[in-house]
């Protein structure tokens, strides 16, 4: 199994995968004033990990064990729940560019193979379920693999909080921290199931996210 080093640093903030590209919601609920306030905000990163241990996870755990021939309809299915036009195209921008780096690390476990599959399946290769399946391949073990996710989850909300001006470094690194209890109770409280039973539980979130196309992003001013 690789040393937990190697997990850090797949999960450094400056690994070029993407993942700060797009807050997933987090700027125009600031925008349109859905969070206004720090207690806000904590309930907002509260529902946001809720739906990432009842979406999110579900199908990083599936694609941690399916068989090659069932990936097709994990894929596929992951796309289908994707109706944000911003989310969808970020998801496949990360998983691209996740997979590439990972292909070059990790050259000897074959995830150059995986790649070529998918293409030819034209299949949609996003980030949540090639998380899963590439980490796996690399020897990962599954709960690691898990709790990595949602630290990289709330990791990057907090990141766009802090760009944005909504809280200051110190409070945002604060904030971070006192999550990681949380995050912790919900992994060990959560029932994961399969994929095919996930499920988005967030609707001011998804309505959020399909508004984020609009905004004129502050995100990147500085």
């Amino acid at each position: 199994m690789p040393h937990l080093a190697h997990l850090l640093h797949l999960a450094d903030s400056a690994l070029p995968t993407g993942s700060f590209a797009y807050s997933y919601g987090l700027e125009s609920s600031l925008t349109f004033g859905l969070v206004r306030t720090e207690t806000e905000f904590r309930s907002y990163l509260y529902s946001f990990l809720q739906q990432a241990v009842g979406f999110e996870l579900p199908f990083i755990t599936s694609a941690s064990d399916l068989a090659e021939a069932e990936l097709a309809n994990l894929f596929t299915e992951y796309d289908a729940q994707l109706l944000t036009p911003a989310l969808h195209q970020a998801s496949l921008t990360q998983g691209k560019n996740w997979l590439k780096l990972l292909t070059t690390f990790y050259s000897e476990v074959g995830l150059a193979e995986l790649g070529r599959e998918l293409a030819r399946q034209q299949l949609p290769a996003h980030f949540v379920p090639l998380f899963g399946l590439s980490l796996t391949k690399t020897g990962f073990a599954l709960a690691d693999i898990q709790a990595t996710y949602l630290h990289l989850a709330l990791r990057d909300q907090l990141s766009a909080a802090i760009r944005l001006g909504f809280m200051g470094p110190m409070a945002g690194h604060r904030l971070q921290h006192d999550f990681y209890e949380i995050f912790e109770s919900l992994l060990d409280s959560a029932d994961i199931r399969p994929y095919t039973e996930a499920s988005r539980c967030t609707l001011l979130l998804d309505v959020a996210q399909i508004f984020h196309d609009d905004l004129y992003s502050r995100l990147f001013q500085n």
